[in-house]
């Protein structure tokens, strides 16, 4: 079986080029899957083509109903991203080199999960309700559960040790869950039916919908959150002297609001996410295609991963992910932080992420017309180059509003760039495999899991980095002192770190083989192989 999943078929070159003619190509592509019968010589006519193209696309319901199914994992997603290490941190206080492998070891595990899921996915069989919904509709539940239980607070005599084991297992728990919904939601890509076209409107349709998600998650969780982190501060200046106590409440009292707050926004969110889920369940259907059937794979799972790490585009793709969603995710988890105790805007931070994230939902449209104006690769550069100025001098303003409102706008143009470019150029690299290995077939989830385990393995690191990085620099919970190591710590996560990254990751997505003109090469040959298919039921 491994034997006849070719990596490089005759007419195609080994290092992943265009073919050397497309009728060959063809003619391989439709023996591979069991249409020997049509010969290259059946190649149908412009005229033939031209009339499969006309066919009716995705339905615009179908699209919207599927973007919204992307909403619980960036809503969810954001929200710890932005508030969980303070959370941890200044609401249950506990110490940063717990923070750290709460969650370090929550993200490793969730990443390692990742694979095992894309590969049960891959080998589950396809029902009467299709092979990727069940998974989505069964993950929900227990999702929103721990969740809801991960922002709950213990009482202050519970012990460290067991707080600690307590986040760490609501953290993996929830995370487990996500991945059952994501993997299959994101393989959904591939089979929800219509044209490249149609299927690159549709990722622009549910990016659109996951910034969107970003500005619930984040933006409900600060408005609900920000003004009583903003109180607790009040509380230290108050104990330290260097403010008149203007309120009646005590520190304890402010604690105690807070927690409840989390508690309360946990509850909105979670609500949702169920509601998410259902209309994606009822609103969209699986539609199988010639080279995704939805079947079961037949290979054991480490010739699966060889064959999926042996696909140049995909790897290198994969790479450029890795280091753009470090620097991000860096920057994001110490945004909060940064705000609070090196830029003096403790209550005000939530503002600005809600600025950021209204910026990225309405750039998303101007991206996707760039991307199809100059192509994937050049709008990718463009956009993560475009940050950089706004990180350098997030460290050099401090106490003024105005000016981290305008570096927020910058910065959500960028952010908008990293949810939608590299999710739409991976549909590409799965049809670049499919067209060069046309015998292995179904390996979708697989090529999503992947990707989106690289994307929380950067999560993983991001949090491990900053945390670790505050505990060396003498952080410690509840101090209302500033610490210049702490402040010199913040400044060097918020720019130098991220920078570096992000200049890796433009070099790596410059070198990515797949360009325009290869595109439309792979768009002609699937439309030529959906032609004969089509012509052979048909007959």
């Amino acid at each position: 079986m491994l034997d006849s999943c070719r990596t490089d078929p005759p007419g195609l070159p080994a290092d992943g080029g265009a073919p050397h003619g497309t009728p060959t190509a063809v003619s391989i592509l439709l023996v591979g899957i069991g249409w020997s019968h049509v010969q290259p010589k059946e190649r149908p006519a412009c005229s033939s083509v031209s009339r499969f193209q006309e066919k009716p696309g995705l339905p615009l319901h179908r699209k919207v109903c599927y973007a919204i199914g992307g909403i619980p994992y960036q809503m969810t997603g954001n929200a710890l991203g932005f508030f969980l290490q303070i959370f941890l941190l200044d609401v249950v206080q506990l110490e940063p080199v717990h923070v750290s492998l709460i969650l370090f070891l929550g993200r490793a595990w969730d990443a390692v999960t990742d694979p095992a899921v894309g590969f049960l996915v891959s080998k589950s069989p396809r029902r009467k309700y299709g092979k990727l919904v069940p998974w989505i509709a069964c993950s929900t539940p227990f999702g929103v559960l721990f969740y809801c239980m991960m922002w709950s607070t213990l009482p202050d005599a519970t012990p460290i040790s067991l707080k600690f084991l307590w986040y760490l297992f609501m953290y993996s728990f929830f995370q487990t869950c996500m991945t059952c919904y994501h993997v299959p939601y994101s393989s959904l890509t591939m089979f929800l039916g219509g044209t490249q076209r149609d299927r690159d409107l549709a990722t622009a349709y549910r990016m659109g919908m996951e910034v969107f998600s970003t500005l619930l998650g984040s933006g409900i969780q600060g408005q609900i959150v920000g003004s009583y982190h903003a109180h607790m501060m009040n509380s230290c200046y108050v104990l330290n002297g260097t403010q008149a106590n203007t309120s009646s409440s005590s520190p304890t009292d402010s604690l105690e609001n807070t927690r409840r707050a989390y508690v309360f926004a946990s509850l909105v969110l979670g609500s949702i996410y169920c509601l998410s889920c259902l209309i994606l369940i009822f609103g969209v259907r699986e539609e199988p295609g010639p080279l995704s059937p939805l079947g079961k794979v037949g290979l054991p799972f480490t010739s699966c991963l060889r064959m999926i790490m042996e696909h140049k585009p995909y790897t290198q793709l994969l790479c450029g992910f890795l280091f753009a969603s470090l620097a991000f995710q860096i920057a994001q988890g110490i945004f909060a932080v940064f705000c609070t105790h090196a830029a003096g805007l403790a209550g005000k931070f939530q503002h600005l992420v809600l600025i950021m994230l209204v910026t990225a939902s309405l750039s998303i449209p101007f991206w996707q017309w760039l991307l199809g104006k100059f192509g994937k690769k050049t709008a990718v550069s463009l956009g993560l180059v475009l940050i950089i100025p706004a990180l350098v001098a997030i460290t050099q303003v401090m106490h003024s509003f105005l000016a981290f409102v305008f570096l927020m706008i910058v910065a959500g143009c960028s952010m908008a760039v990293l949810y939608l470019l590299p999710w739409s150029m991976l549909p590409d690299a799965v049809d670049d495999f499919r067209l060069r290995n046309p015998s292995c077939l179904n390996l979708e989830a697989l090529f999503y899991s992947f990707y989106v385990f690289f994307n929380k393995f950067a999560g993983g690191l991001a949090v491990g980095i900053s945390t670790l990085s505050l505990h060396f620099a003498g952080y410690h919970a509840g101090d209302c002192t500033r610490n210049p190591s702490v402040i010199l710590a913040l400044r060097l996560l918020m720019a130098p770190v991220p920078i570096s990254l992000l200049l890796i990751a433009v070099i790596m997505f410059s070198i990515y083989p797949i360009n325009e003109e290869r595109r439309k090469q792979m768009r002609m040959e699937m439309e030529a192989i959906g032609h004969h298919v089509q012509h052979g039921n048909a007959e």
